[in-house]
């Protein structure tokens, strides 16, 4: 199953981030992608494969908002 992940996404990973949060805001998507914990504000870069195992669920989706432009 593909699964579209677009910017401004907020997705809830699988493993606790050390501050307590576990939702993370996509920032950049492609090859690697950019997410920011929603918690403290940490930017973290992680390759696509690594950051698809990870995502447990989409919380809440900026669909089609990327291509309004």
């Amino acid at each position: 199953m593909l699964v579209k992940y677009y910017v401004g996404d907020v997705v809830k990973m699988r493993k606790q981030h050390p501050c307590g949060a576990d939702e993370w805001e996509v920032m950049r998507t492609g090859v690697d992608f950019r997410i920011r914990c929603t918690g403290c504000g940490r930017v973290v870069m992680l390759p696509r494969p690594k950051f698809e195992k990870s995502v447990k669920k989409i919380v809440s989706s900026n669909q089609g908002a990327e291509g309004s432009s």
